[in-house]
């Protein structure tokens, strides 16, 4: 056997060592998630499931609001991937194709807002959202995810735009496209991976955060599942430790499915945002 060789298996033995370490806490969580009530609190404790239930899962979508929390997880993201995408990708095409006074002051100062600790801007946003008579719903939580995710948005996908060519931009305003033609048919296309990136990264922002949702939302009819969950299932004296880790696997499997159809093109957007040309 050949050093190179010895070398490899190491390195592999290695990567696989880690990817374990960090897998550990999800396999631990579905399996406690699937095993019966007595088996939770067994001494010494038993890592696999010696009958498999899946009574958790029934008893977290027919008796408890979580399905509820999950439709508002779901509106919260896409609305605030949607505005996100919408605002941060006419941005990012303004800052690398126009010239004009103050642009690179803008960008600096987009930069510096995403630099901030969100514990600061905490206060300003819910006396914000109580004038704009929003408290309490889902728009207030889209309108603040939205503070702390266009700022990154908007520098990801800068990269992206500016390794686009003005050249293709400039072709179609030449063979008659106008200036919002082009940019449809031609800068959206070719920043499609940029996109949905940017996207796939939004929205778990807006998935997992948890301060916020917190802060600005106090009644169980506009509580995403991160707030939800949390006031449901775990007070001063109890924790629901089979409900808990049922609630925690579903809240997985949306960003799990989403990495699952989207991987290539965030490795696409990953090479695209990195080459300029």
């Amino acid at each position: 056997m050949t050093r190179g060789r010895i070398g490899s298996m190491l390195f592999s033995l290695f990567a696989w060592t880690v990817v374990l370490v960090v897998a550990f806490p999800l396999i631990w969580m579905i399996l406690t998630s699937l095993k019966p009530q007595t088996e939770l609190f067994r001494i010494p404790p038993t890592f696999w499931p010696q009958s498999v239930t899946f009574e958790h899962y029934i008893r977290l979508l027919v008796d408890t609001p979580f399905l509820l929390y999950m439709r508002n997880s779901i509106i919260v993201a896409i609305g605030t991937t949607v505005l996100v995408i919408v605002v941060a990708t006419l941005g990012a095409h303004s800052l690398v194709r126009f010239r004009y006074p103050g642009r690179e002051f803008l960008a600096q100062a987009v930069l510096f807002t995403y630099l901030l600790p969100s514990v600061v801007l905490i206060i300003p946003l819910y006396l914000l959202m109580v004038w704009l008579g929003v408290a309490n719903t889902l728009f207030s939580l889209v309108l603040a995810y939205t503070t702390f995710a266009l700022p990154y948005a908007l520098w990801l996908l800068r990269s992206f735009m500016a390794g686009i060519p003005d050249d293709l931009e400039a072709a179609a305003m030449v063979d008659g496209a106008t200036r919002m033609g082009a940019f449809v048919d031609i800068i959206l296309p070719q920043a499609l991976p940029g996109i949905i990136s940017t996207s796939l990264f939004t929205m778990i922002l807006a998935w997992n955060e948890y301060l916020f949702a917190l802060v600005l939302v106090n009644t169980d009819s506009a509580r995403p599942l991160t707030t939800g969950v949390m006031t449901m299932l775990v007070s001063s004296f109890n924790i629901e430790w089979s409900l808990l880790m049922a609630a925690s696997v579903m809240m997985s499997v949306p960003l799990i499915i989403a990495f699952t159809f989207l991987s290539k093109y965030l490795t696409r957007g990953f090479g695209a945002g990195a080459v300029k040309g």
